[in-house]
């Protein structure tokens, strides 16, 4: 492909994974209310728990507004994962030799459940990264939390998660199709680590090491779970014959 065909490639997969997102705003929409009850729900036990006055506070006429329409953004980006990663796929699969296409149901079948792993994770983890932030709260003071503020908390540490836990996938068909050999992976082990819980620091939104932590640990097995996998794959291609190798 040219460079024009691949830059209309290119928008013609944007826009499609655009308008699956969009789709998926519409459902998003109706899973507000719900949600926003689940996220709020550690809050007020918390607040019950330690005898504190900790609540979620909308400071303006239009935030609540605000808030909806950005958390149906992100629950349209988690409810259409499995078809943007498809487009994400499409968007590569021109480049790659017939046989090697055989390949998207590999790639859609671990990326779609591990970021979905991912997010999952992610709301484990917000209720006891909320508990332990909010226990610091002093006896007899009030913790005001600004809606903005809360719900970007919450919706940037699950997205985070869900897309940390998609890049070993990347990493393993990377090495699949022959562009990133398995050695370099794992010579490179001291600089991903460093990289892995600088990305960590960066995607947490709140700059305590007990959320940073939370993300790095999986991300870090999972560097070396994709290691591991990308040799057994070099392995068993240099024991086919030559004919084979592009199978």
């Amino acid at each position: 492909m040219s460079l024009a065909e691949h830059l209309r490639e290119f928008r013609k997969r944007l826009i499609l994974a655009a308008a699956g997102i969009a789709v998926g705003m519409v459902v998003g929409w109706y899973l507000y209310t719900p949600v926003f009850e689940a996220l709020q729900r550690p809050i007020l036990e918390a607040a019950e728990r330690d005898g504190a006055n900790i609540e979620v506070n909308f400071a303006g006429i239009a935030t609540a507004l605000d808030m909806q329409l950005k958390m149906s953004l992100v629950l349209g980006i988690v409810v259409s994962a499995p078809w943007w990663l498809y487009q994400l796929w499409a968007f590569v699969a021109p480049g790659l030799h017939q046989r090697e296409r055989r390949y998207t149901f590999a790639f859609l079948g671990a990326a779609i459940p591990l970021f979905f792993g991912g997010v999952a994770f992610g709301a484990w983890v917000f209720p006891r990264a909320t508990s332990v932030l909010t226990g610091f709260t002093p006896e007899g003071a009030a913790n005001y939390l600004d809606a903005q503020m809360f719900m970007t908390f919450a919706m940037r540490l699950v997205l985070a998660f869900g897309l940390a836990f998609v890049f070993p996938v990347v990493m393993v068909a990377l090495t699949w199709v022959g562009l990133v050999p398995a050695r370099t992976w794992a010579r490179g082990w001291r600089w991903a680590i460093m990289l892995i819980f600088i990305a960590a620091a960066i995607l947490t939104p709140t700059p305590d090491a007990v959320t940073m932590l939370f993300m790095a640990g999986p991300m870090v097995a999972l560097y070396f779970v994709a290691v591991g996998i990308s040799r057994l794959r070099e392995r068993a291609v240099a024991r086919r014959p030559r004919t084979d190798v592009t199978a």
